[in-house]
């Protein structure tokens, strides 16, 4: 199988490492350890070798190889309740931290584990937080082995039992921090020691006092060049390693250039350098850094519920029930979960019948059911009557959030900012290379003393430092502004895809209604108080704005609480449940079966009850719309095609004709599934469509569609279908979004020219040679100043010109 030879520069085929003396052959490749061959032989044993070939030697080292006795700790039941996130008497759930991940083949091989190992459902990468969530069947592959595979492939998961969530965010935010703080330390010292120098005062001190000067702020930007820099380097180098050339390569070839030429002019006595410059740029650059994780930690659905995850549960205290939001749950609490609810938290069951629908954890739609006592992992959802249950473990800050991203909510959407930013900064290295290189030739030939000059500048002074911090600052203070109003993003993409929308598709009941405002009335034989809080707790455990209109319409004496047996809702159709073996039907005159019954008032939507299959009577609702609706639908239509989906029949067509454009498309008695199949039409006719539902009854076509609105009122339920949540006091605002969206991608693109205009105005000095430290340390931090200011005010005045708050 394998043997050893002399090496001789030779590179290990599977981490990339050099092989110092022995080089073990395998498979006529050349390997650095046994660790990295049998990392190599289990992938191709496995048909996985395409793993090499997205990316030139990918893998890690494994010299020093994990021992397997390391995670005997995970084979302790409590530790393994502390890390798993989901688990039932077959699947578990668990998102690893992984340190170790860094490009496009950690990815494709960490999604890729079930080929590895049979008991991996599904594993899915979080690749800007270096996480993966595993799904896996624990009685074929315990946590252990998972761990140990994980480890022999080079990945080790980063382990902390100790608050998983918090303490790694904490360690990463101070390490960040502390760079900022030896960069901001070291750039306000080098600027006050250099001040002499830009106002011509060195002139009337001694040369010593100047060579001084000048080693004094060497001394202060080596730790800036060693400690704060030192992640562009890092980047720098392993993109390199990959062949690729990424945003921080040009930003750490201008720091290397700036640090070597400023230390040889001091140590030469030939000038003062470069240091200021160089402290101002990373310590704008971390900066800019800190503000974009921040915005990754605050402002992309992974804060703290009160402001970006508006989503409120019923809880009982001393016996009445109450809405609380998820944030202010505590161990102990009661809640009341109803039909299509989504369980917020850990709970025990205390009453009720669960057929519990966990497909949002492990994409299994079978329902599971529950008894009395057992847990009820969070991110379930109820599929039947009522449940209370009693909260054993606190609503984890990111786990919903992260359902909500899970694969099976996810659209085949890439945002191009991004990727624009990174074409850009591909683009820009080689322009800036090209016109350093372009410098230095031409004052070689005319003039040599300018051409290192010229070199050098160039480099200092094109970093594009500017760059970088457009699109963090646009985008996060957007989303910040987004939040204020009550308009909820999944992410920061969502708003170029609200840029791109061409077609609008409208859902009617609980989106351009106020299901709250309808008049109600009911015809038919006199109900008695029985069969009212019959009715009304049949009503009560629907989550579709009717029932909760004709549950609040409902009054009866009675107060005895009604237990309700084989409760079923069928989306869009009706709800039936059986009280004291009667079985009770509510819904439309099709799912109740019924002949064509014509009503009074033909403007109005039709809610029938039966018992035991005998029509008792009609609910008649005459919808409120929207105040303002009329207007909304104006200035959206003058943009964008309009169109109006409703699974209620056609009586207030006459109505809404009177809100809509003329030729707006109306389609009425439209299943969630006609829904859905129209939407993919529109797609597949070139149409970019954005779906504005109410949530879990438009779950299938909000997913469907390029963008989903959920719009809520009261208490928002989490639809992971949707890309955004809005609160229905701002729904008239929507035009208003819109608008403020466009208006963002556009200070995106307008924050690029900039940079690129400091650039040129600078790049006009530098290849004269004509650059000082002076003009290096002004432009350099003004451009990145510029940029700031401008993005996040210019974002801040859209809003409010837009008047979206």
């Amino acid at each position: 199988m394998g043997k050893v030879a002399n090496a001789q520069k030779l590179s290990c085929f599977h981490c990339g490492d050099s092989i110092p003396s022995a080089v073990i052959k395998y498979d006529e490749k050349d390997f650095c350890c046994q660790g990295c061959k049998g990392v190599y032989e289990l992938l191709s044993n496995n048909n996985l070798c395409d793993y090499y070939d997205l990316e030139q030697t990918p893998g890690l080292s494994l010299k020093n190889p994990v021992s397997k006795v390391k995670f005997n700790f995970l084979d302790d039941d409590q530790i393994q309740r502390q890390l798993i996130q989901y688990r039932d008497d077959k699947i578990s759930r668990i998102t690893f931290h992984m340190p170790t991940m860094h490009c496009s083949s950690c990815i494709w091989l960490l999604e890729s584990l079930y080929k590895l190992e049979r008991g991996v459902k599904n594993s899915r990468v979080d690749f800007l937080k270096k996480q993966v969530a595993i799904t896996f069947d624990h009685n074929i592959c315990s946590l252990r082995k998972l761990v140990e595979l994980l480890s022999s492939l080079g990945y080790e998961p980063s382990l902390n039992l100790n608050d998983l969530e918090g303490k790694k965010k904490q360690s990463t935010n101070r390490r960040l921090l502390y760079q900022v703080g030896v960069a901001g330390f070291g750039f306000g010292n080098i600027m006050l020691i250099s001040f002499p120098e830009y106002f011509g005062l060195d002139s009337f001190s001694s040369v010593y006092f100047s060579r001084l000067f000048g080693f004094l702020n060497m001394g202060l930007a080596l730790p800036i060049f060693l400690y704060s820099a030192q992640d562009y380097f890092i980047s720098a180098y392993r993109s390199l390693r990959k062949g690729i050339v990424n945003i921080d390569f040009p930003l750490a070839l201008g720091i290397l250039v700036m640090f070597v030429r400023s230390s040889y002019e001091v140590i030469s006595h030939s000038g003062i350098g470069f240091f200021d410059t160089l402290a101002g740029l990373v310590f704008f650059l971390l900066i800019g850094k800190w503000v974009q994780q921040r915005t990754i930690d605050t402002l992309s659905f992974e804060r703290d519920y009160k402001s970006y995850f508006p989503v409120a549960v019923s809880v009982v205290k001393e016996e009445k029930e109450t809405t609380l939001p998820i944030t202010q749950l505590k161990i102990g609490d009661r809640i009341l979960i109803r039909n299509n609810e989504i369980i917020p938290a850990d709970s025990i069951l205390l009453k009720g019948k669960a057929q519990v629908d966990f497909s949002f954890v492990t994409g299994e739609n079978d329902p599971i059911e529950k008894v009395f006592g057992e847990v009820i992992y969070a991110g379930g959802r109820q599929a039947g009557g009522t449940l209370e249950l009693e909260v054993c473990k606190t609503v984890s800050q990111s786990y919903l959030t992260q359902l909500w991203n899970s694969e099976h909510f996810a659209k085949d959407q890439q945002s191009r900012i991004h990727s624009f930013q990174s074409i850009v900064s591909k683009y820009f290295t080689f322009a800036l290379l090209f016109v350093a290189f372009g410098s230095a030739a031409f004052w070689y030939w005319f003039d040599p003393s300018r051409s290192l000059n010229a070199f050098t500048a160039v480099l200092i002074i094109a970093c594009p430092c500017a760059l970088a911090l457009s699109s963090p600052f646009a985008l996060g203070n957007s989303l910040r502004m987004f939040g204020r109003s009550k308009f909820y993003l999944k992410s920061p993409d969502v708003i170029e895809r609200m840029a791109k929308a061409t077609h609008l598709v409208f859902d009617k009941t609980g989106t351009i209604t106020q299901p709250a405002e309808s008049e109600i009335n009911y015809e038919g034989r006199v109900l008695t108080q029985q069969e009212l809080s019959w009715v009304k707790a049949v009503c009560e455990n629907s989550v579709h704005p009717l029932s909760k209109r004709i549950a609040g319409f409902i009054e009866c004496e009675t107060h005895e609480k009604v237990t309700l047996d084989d409760f079923t809702e069928t989306s869009g159709k009706g709800i039936s449940a059986f009280v004291n073996g009667f079985e009770i039907k509510v819904g439309s005159a099709s799912f109740l079966k019924l002949n064509q019954i014509q009503t009074k008032d033909v403007l109005s939507t039709c809610v029938y009850v039966s018992f035991e299959n005998d029509l008792a009577g009609v609910f008649e609702i005459k919808h409120s719309y929207r105040q303002g609706l009329e207007e909304l639908i104006t200035e959206l239509g003058a943009k964008r095609k309009l169109t109006l989906l409703s699974g209620d029949n056609d009586s207030e067509r006459k109505r809404l004709e009177g809100f809509f454009p003329a030729n707006t498309q109306m389609l009425f008695n439209m299943s969630p599934s006609e829904k859905m199949l129209y939407i993919h039409q529109l797609k597949e006719n070139g149409e970019y469509v954005v779906m504005i539902g109410d949530g879990l009854n438009d779950a299938g076509a909000l997913k469907v569609a390029d963008l989903g609105i959920s719009v809520t009122e009261d208490t928002a339920h989490f639809s992971p279908g949707s890309d955004v949540i809005m609160d229905a006091s701002v729904f008239t605002k929507l035009s208003r979004f819109f608008t403020y969206a466009a208006s963002t991608v556009k200070v995106i693109h307008m924050s690029f020219l900039i940079s690129l205009t400091y650039n040129i105005i600078g790049l006009s000095f530098a290849v004269q040679g004509l650059l000082s430290p002076v003009i290096a340390a002004v432009l350099m931090p003004i451009s990145s100043i510029s940029v700031i200011l401008f993005t996040t005010v210019s974002t801040y005045l859209l809003a409010r010109k837009d008047q979206i708050f």
